[in-house]
């Protein structure tokens, strides 16, 4: 609802215009996205918050041997090198948390489908944002996702909509910042940067929910979530160097590597 004023007056064209291979694909990338949220948000009730964010980033392992066998793009030893370091970070503060007895076998494999899903997700969408615009791919792709989920809901027969009117308020931050923000960041960036890069840079949630959950929830970290986080982005800081070979500007408004 938010978007659909500004596709309608921008990107109606563009949408009419797709072909019927990108409709699969766009259609395909909403599913994935809908299984992300829904198994990525259920782990959250069934482990700690640490566990589901850490397993839910192992993304960029199924997106670098993707984009190695599907969209050919090769894996650079420094890029190596960072998923490496970065799932080390990762597993690490994983492993800090098995000591909260937090863990539960369903929600751990919940939220690797939910890493699984998301990979699958970006690499759609580095394949479909060389041709489409941001808006020409992601709102089909939202919109999908968004049906797909809804449908779930009615399936499910949980309350349709929220009891109480500050669950809308928090909706709507959700839907404007993680949403529209942050995955339309992600999604403009797959068209100048592999979707193993991508998802690399969204290895610094593991810190960022980890701290956000020792302020909102009384998860205070521990020291391996210190020393993984600095792991994580120690690895990101190594895969932005090997994305961009030197003298290249990150301006550069090239076609993806096929």
């Amino acid at each position: 609802m938010i978007l659909t004023p500004v596709v309608a007056a921008k990107t109606r064209r563009e949408l009419v215009s797709l072909t019927r291979l990108q409709w699969r694909l766009v259609l395909l990338s909403g599913l994935l996205l809908a299984i992300h949220f829904l198994s990525w948000i259920m782990s959250l009730s069934l482990t700690s918050v640490a566990a589901s964010v850490v397993l839910m980033t192992t993304h960029p392992i199924f997106a670098a041997v993707g984009s190695y066998v599907l969209l050919d793009e090769p894996l650079e030893k420094r890029m190596v090198l960072a998923l490496i370091v970065a799932v080390i970070g990762g597993a690490i503060i994983g492993l800090g948390d098995l000591g909260r007895g937090t863990h539960q076998l369903l929600g751990d494999l919940l939220a690797l489908v939910g890493g699984i899903s998301a990979a699958g997700y970006f690499l759609i969408g580095r394949r479909l944002r060389a041709r489409l615009s941001l808006m020409g791919y992601a709102y089909p792709v939202y919109g999908s996702a968004a049906v797909i989920l809804f449908v779930v809901l009615l399936i499910s027969g949980l309350p349709r909509f929220p009891e109480r009117p500050e669950t809308w308020f928090w909706l709507g931050a959700m839907a404007l910042g993680p949403q529209i923000l942050g995955h339309s960041s992600l999604n403009w960036a797959l068209r100048y940067l592999s979707a193993t890069f991508v998802t690399l840079a969204t290895l610094g949630e593991p810190v960022g929910s980890t701290l956000l959950a020792w302020w909102l929830l009384g998860e205070k970290p521990t020291i391996w979530a210190v020393v993984g986080g600095l792991l994580i982005l120690g690895g990101i800081v190594v895969a932005s160097r090997a994305e961009r070979p030197e003298g290249t500007a990150y301006g550069d408004n090239s076609a993806p590597r096929r």
